[in-house]
């Protein structure tokens, strides 16, 4: 290999008879003057004898095709490869055309691609076009990755793909992007992996409810794999955890109102008069619904009604509708006491005054990822109070070392979610992006980061997504969200054009913590999301066996005619206790003659229905 063509202080040409170039490889040039000098394959060519190079210098300089005939290679005959290296560090002077080219040793290499050992790091895949430096690498670095590709699990061919966690307290958060397919939430969940490995606290916002790790990836080896039960819990909003409504400050209950939409001045204004302290949902809904329905019947109607009702409780709630009317008649407006009382029904009907944090604040502690489900509307509304609280916490326990007081102890934690741009969205507010956004501003001093993965990062709040300072990108097609991702990373040009082609599991890792941008293919997930079953293997197996259940219902009446089948249809829903009328017993036994399971004979007394001798 040789450097071929005139030369810059970054780019160089490099060109060889023998051996093909892959892309994003790293090549030492030897340069007489200023010694060794790495960089990395950006481009890719080859041409042979039928496409002549003569013919196709746009794609190259004309320098190259001269500097190659210099060189002796044959331009007409020989098979010729040439590769565009870009230096990794800019040169002090243009290379020397004509200087070797080589692959480095991994002992050259291996603080730029390793930067932490395994067992300090996430282990998350493989380094792509590292596999000249698999056999040198350490034993510890060794069978820690394997890759599905091609339809097949290969074991670990290159350097694996290490990342520096602890980097995170100077270069926080990370962002995973790329379109459905790609292999995004596959790479979620390979880093909650990697995170439960290290005992690291984590909260996880679940909204398609498959981020469940108690199910192993049976297809891989016994020693490869990882037991994660002890190490994570899901929990169900409205099951197992709520929001203690008595806990809420105003601010807290303002931000879960307006999950249902922006609360209005008069509406907020409302809140701030209404709310007590240590008020119960009990409490402050019943004083919310009576100044309603006393703010619509109007003091004078209000005062007739209580001279004519006798009994103590008609007329403890009449006099308390008074009371409320004259306390906050002039500040709360009939439509906002409405709108309130509508808001806080269907907050409770939906569970979120259900229990308490506690057990997720107890999980933390522990070391374990708490994994919180509920449908995507629900989940923003919950996110709201959990982390405004858990963060606060954190908060205090960190300023309270700083001023050298006593608080709680309260660790650090990561916050991972799918569908990011949902919970903090770039066009409108949201409850749960005021806290976000708090977050990816100064969570870093507080021991709190952000792992966040969408498919439309211009979704994305604009000020979180130029926090994460690293940036997974699988494949993504649309323009808007290539433009975002090369405004937000350090990929070329090259690279951005590769974007739509990339295969799922591939991925560009644009980080401050690596220094560069690393093209790496996921490891396998040592687990398997409870939503992997293809559907369509899913109907074909419950078609298989509802055609197997009606066979073995019916069965024990056959052979059966025709005219017998209205007697035979009581009979099973007497016996079996299934309901079944002639029209229904019908039907089953034509589809079971079409499925092959029994035959239908013509017979002079009408059709017969029996097993296949």
């Amino acid at each position: 290999m040789q450097v071929v063509g005139i030369t810059t202080q970054q780019e160089v040409w490099v060109a060889s008879k023998d051996r093909r170039f892959k892309i994003n490889e790293i090549l030492v040039i030897e340069d007489r003057m200023q010694g060794p000098q790495k960089g990395e394959v950006v481009e890719t060519s080859s041409y042979n004898r039928y496409i002549p190079l003569a013919m196709n210098s746009s794609m190259v300089d004309d320098s190259v095709i001269k500097s190659l005939e210099a060189l002796g290679y044959d331009i007409g005959g020989d098979t010729i490869h040439i590769g565009k290296v870009r230096l990794l560090i800019e040169a002090q002077y243009p290379l020397e055309t004509g200087a070797k080219a080589r692959v480095p040793a991994f002992g050259e290499v291996k603080d730029m691609l390793v930067k932490v050992d395994p067992d300090q790091g996430l282990v998350l895949g493989v380094i792509k076009s590292t596999e000249d430096m698999a056999a040198e690498l350490e034993p510890e670095l060794r069978d820690i990755a394997y890759v599905f590709q091609n339809g097949r699990i290969d074991p670990q061919e290159g350097v694996p793909f290490i990342f520096d966690i602890q980097a995170m307290n100077q270069y926080p958060h990370v962002g995973i992007f790329g379109g459905s397919g790609s292999g995004k939430s596959f790479a979620l969940r390979v880093i909650l992996e990697e995170i439960m490995k290290l005992k690291i606290p984590a909260i996880v916002l679940d909204p398609h409810y498959e981020m469940d790790f108690s199910t192993e990836a049976k297809v891989l080896d016994d020693r490869y794999l990882g037991d994660f039960k002890k190490r994570f819990k899901c929990l169900q909003i409205g099951f197992h955890i709520g929001i203690n409504f008595s806990e809420l400050t105003t601010g807290d209950l303002k931000n879960l109102l307006s999950a249902s939409g922006q609360l209005s001045d008069a509406m907020s204004n409302a809140v701030d008069v209404l709310h007590k302290r240590k008020d119960t949902y009990q409490s402050f809904s019943e004083r919310v619904e009576l100044l309603s329905e006393a703010l619509e019947e109007g003091k004078q109607s209000l005062m007739s009604k209580l001279q004519s009702l006798k009994g103590p409780y008609e007329r403890g709630k009449c006099e308390e509708s008074i009371k409320l009317l004259g306390e906050y008649g002039n500040v709360v407006p009939l439509q906002s006491a409405k709108g309130i009382a509508w808001r806080l029904r269907r907050l409770y009907n939906d569970g979120v005054f259900n229990n308490d944090i506690k057990p997720i604040e107890e999980g933390l502690k522990s070391g374990q990822l708490m994994v919180v489900q509920g449908h995507s509307r629900l989940l923003q509304v919950f996110a709201t109070y959990l982390l405004n609280n858990l963060y606060k916490k954190r908060r205090n326990y960190r300023d309270a070392q700083y001023k050298n007081m006593v608080e709680e102890y309260f660790p650090p934690f990561i916050i991972a979610t799918d569908e990011a741009h949902n919970f903090a969205p770039k066009a409108f507010d949201s409850p749960s992006k005021s806290i976000l956004k708090e977050i990816s501003q100064e969570g870093r001093k507080y021991g709190v980061f952000l792992v966040l993965a969408t498919q439309r990062p211009t979704l994305l709040d604009e000020t979180i997504t130029a926090q994460l300072n690293s940036k997974f990108v699988f494949r993504t097609v649309r323009g808007s969200d290539i433009a975002t991702i090369r405004e937000e990373t350090d990929l070329t040009k090259e690279e951005a054009a590769r974007l739509p082609y990339l295969r799922s599991g591939d991925a560009f890792v644009s980080s401050a913590i690596m220094g560069r941008t690393f093209p790496i293919r996921i490891r396998m997930a040592k687990t398997m999301s409870p939503h992997t079953q293809n559907p369509f293997e899913e109907l074909k197996a419950h078609m298989g066996k509802e055609e197997e259940d009606v066979y073995q219902l019916v069965r024990q009446y056959l052979p059966v005619m025709d005219s017998s089948l209205l007697k035979v249809s009581i009979e099973i829903s007497k016996e079996k206790m299934v309901s079944m009328d002639f029209t229904t017993l019908k039907s089953k036994l034509e589809y079971l003659v079409e499925k092959g399971k029994i035959q239908k004979k013509k017979t002079p007394l009408g059709d017969m229905y029996e097993e296949i001798t």
